[in-house]
C-alpha cells in the first residue's frame, strides 16, 4: 500500500455557518510519500482558500485526529468526548493510514468549520496518467462546482453591509478579448513584406512582422513566412506555429488551407498539391478581376503563371497561349462574385472592437448603396489602411481556396 497512489475525493459540505448544496469537491492524486499536512497544503490551495493561517484537522474513521504537533495536545485533552488519539500530520503518510474505500473528515478552521467528506477511491490512479507528471505534493486531476470565499466576501471591502459595487455597463476587456489594446500597435507593413520575400530577405521579413499587429494580414504573410521557415528556422518557428493558430481561429475562407501548409512545413513534411511557383497576388487580383472587363483567368499548370481572360481575348497576353490545342496546359477560373466582395464588409464590420462603431457598421451595409455609404465609413473612421490590408487578405484567401480545390500547393 506505501507504493499505491491513492486517488481521493474531497467533498466541502459547508463552514461559515452555512450548508452547501450540491457539495463542490476536488478529486486529488496522492502519491506513497505524501503526508495529511501535504494534503490538508493541496486541499486548501484548491478549494481557492488564501489565509492559510487557521488549524487544518483531520479526523478518521475510527476517531483517531491529525493535525500539526504544537495544537494536538489541546485538542486531544478535550473535557468532553471520549479520549482521542492526535497524530502529527507532518509525519503521518496518507498512503499508509488509509486504504480504498475509506472515508474521513478534514477540517479547517475551528471557528468556522469548513467541513469536508474525504473518501478514497476504490481504484487505484496513474499520477502519469491523469497529470502527465508525478508530482511532488498531492495534486488535484478534477474537480466541480464554485468554491466560497473563506471568509464570505464578495468583493474586496465587502463588510457585510454595505451595497455591491455597480456592475460595469460592458464585459471587461480581457473577457471581450480586447486587451492589450492592438488598436494601438502598428499594423504590419505590407510593402515591406511584399519586399522583403520578393526579395527572399527572411530576417527582414521576420522584423516587420514582430511586434506589428498580422491578424488582418494572415494570408498575405504565407509565402514569406513560408520562405522565412527555410532560411531561418529556428526563429521563423514560433512565429509559423501563431500563424497556423490565428488562422485556425479565424476560419476565413483560405485560412484552413494556408494553415495546413505551414503546418506540414513546420512537420517537415511536403506540402499538399501539386507544386508550382505561383505568384497568390497576382491570381488574387485576376481572380477579384484587375480589369473591369475581366471574366477570370488561366493558370499554367506547367510555369505557374497567371493571365487574365480578358487579356487573352483581345491578345494582349504577350504569351503564346493555344487553349484549343493545348488544353491540358491551363486550368481557367472564373472571377470571383459580387456578394463575396460584401461578405469581406461584413467580415471587417464584425471584428471591430467597439459596440456602437460596430452597430453604426452593419446598418451602413444593408440595402441599397451599400458599398458607397462604406467607402464613407471606413474614411470617416479612420478604417482605411486597416479595411484595405483586411481585403486584400480575404482576396488572397479565396485565391488560395482556387489553388487547393484544383489540388495546388497553396504556397
Amino acid at each position: 500500500m506505501a507504493k499505491t497512489w491513492l486517488s481521493i475525493n474531497v467533498e466541502l459540505l459547508g463552514g461559515g455557518g452555512t450548508e452547501l448544496w450540491p457539495w463542490p469537491g476536488r478529486t486529488f492524486a496522492v502519491g506513497p510519500s505524501h503526508t495529511f499536512e501535504d494534503l490538508a497544503e493541496a486541499i486548501n490551495v484548491a478549494f481557492a482558500r488564501w489565509d492559510h493561517s487557521h488549524l487544518s484537522v483531520f479526523t478518521l474513521s475510527d476517531g483517531r485526529m491529525l493535525t500539526d504537533g504544537f495544537n494536538g495536545p489541546e485538542l486531544g485533552n478535550t473535557a468532553f468526548g471520549p479520549i482521542q488519539e492526535v497524530l502529527d500530520f507532518a509525519r503521518v503518510k496518507v498512503a499508509r493510514t488509509v486504504k480504498a474505500g475509506d472515508e474521513f473528515k478534514f477540517t479547517f478552521d475551528l471557528g468556522d468549520d469548513w467541513t469536508h467528506h474525504c473518501t478514497v477511491d476504490r481504484t487505484k490512479v496513474d499520477p502519469l496518467e491523469v497529470l502527465g507528471i508525478k508530482p511532488a505534493k498531492p495534486l488535484a486531476y478534477w474537480g466541480w462546482g464554485s468554491m466560497p470565499d473563506q471568509y464570505g466576501r464578495r468583493w474586496a471591502d465587502d463588510d457585510g453591509s454595505a451595497a455591491p459595487p455597480h456592475e460595469p455597463p460592458e464585459p471587461h476587456p480581457m473577457v471581450r478579448g480586447d486587451w492589450p489594446n492592438t488598436v494601438e500597435i502598428p499594423l504590419v507593413d505590407d510593402a515591406v513584406v511584399r519586399a522583403a520575400t520578393a526579395s527572399k530577405d527572411a530576417d527582414r521579413l521576420l522584423s516587420a512582422i514582430s511586434g506589428s499587429t498580422i491578424d488582418e494580414a494572415l494570408q498575405q504573410l504565407g509565402a514569406g513566412v513560408s520562405m522565412a521557415l527555410e532560411q531561418r528556422r529556428e526563429r521563423a518557428e514560433p512565429i509559423a506555429l501563431s500563424m497556423v493558430n490565428r488562422l485556425t481561429f479565424r476560419a476565413f475562407p483560405g485560412d484552413s488551407e494556408l494553415a495546413e501548409a505551414l503546418l506540414a512545413m513546420l512537420r517537415r513534411e511536403p506540402s499538399p498539391g501539386l507544386d508550382l511557383d505561383i505568384d497568390v497576388e497576382m491570381l488574387s487580383a485576376v481572380h477579384e478581376g484587375m480589369i473591369d472587363e475581366s471574366t477570370g483567368g488561366y493558370i499554367d499548370l506547367e510555369t505557374g503563371d497567371v493571365v487574365d481572360a480578358a487579356a487573352v481575348e483581345y491578345g494582349d497576353s504577350g504569351d503564346d497561349i493555344d487553349l484549343e490545342n493545348d488544353p491540358d496546359r491551363w486550368l481557367g477560373f472564373a472571377r470571383s462574385e459580387t456578394r463575396e466582395a460584401w461578405e469581406d464588409m461584413s467580415a471587417f464590420i464584425d471584428r471591430l472592437r467597439e459596440p456602437a462603431l460596430r452597430e453604426r457598421g452593419q446598418n451602413v451595409i444593408e440595402g441599397k448603396g451599400a458599398f458607397r455609404r462604406f467607402k464613407s465609413f471606413v474614411d470617416d473612421h479612420d478604417l482605411l489602411d486597416r479595411w484595405r490590408l483586411f481585403s486584400e487578405d480575404r482576396k488572397f484567401g479565396r485565391a488560395r481556396v482556387l489553388l487547393a480545390q484544383n489540388d495546388i500547393s497553396v504556397i
